[in-house]
């Protein structure tokens, strides 16, 4: 069970490299966060149009082009790249569903489970990208 799956890994690495190195109003282009992120070329495209349909950044076309961040760093938080590329995050399932299962109201793990699974939401919350820039110095 991987809270951040590989989508979401490759993100968060594409917009750290953009956030570190765009200009005020320049772009990055995906040819320079390929070579030095390592993310395939075709899998970065698709990740980056993901971001852009998303409005976490903004494609430039034409000559010069290639993507910015479309809001400060401060404010993209890993909580929205993990509902972008993951939707929700359980930790576990269970078997029958929430809805259906008979002992729901009395089941000891689930409460265990359900702490845990709002614990990791909370943290995933508060954490920015540019709070990994800052770790990453």
């Amino acid at each position: 069970m991987a809270i951040i799956n590989r989508n979401t890994d490759y993100a968060i690495r594409a917009i750290s490299y953009i956030a570190k190195v765009q200009k005020d109003s320049g772009t990055v282009s995906t040819k320079e966060v390929y070579k030095n992120t390592k993310i395939s070329r075709p899998f970065l495209r698709k990740i980056l149009q993901i971001l852009a349909k998303n409005k976490i950044v903004e494609s430039i076309k034409g000559k010069g082009g290639g993507f910015r961040l479309k809001h400060s760093p401060k404010d993209i938080y890993i909580i929205d790249l993990i509902k972008i590329f993951q939707g929700k995050i359980e930790l576990s399932r269970c078997l029958l569903g929430r809805k259906i299962c008979p002992h729901i109201k009395r089941c000891k793990l689930r409460k265990k489970i359900d702490k845990i699974e709002q614990y990791v939401l909370e943290e995933l919350s508060s954490i920015t990208i540019k709070d990994l820039l800052e770790e990453a110095k």
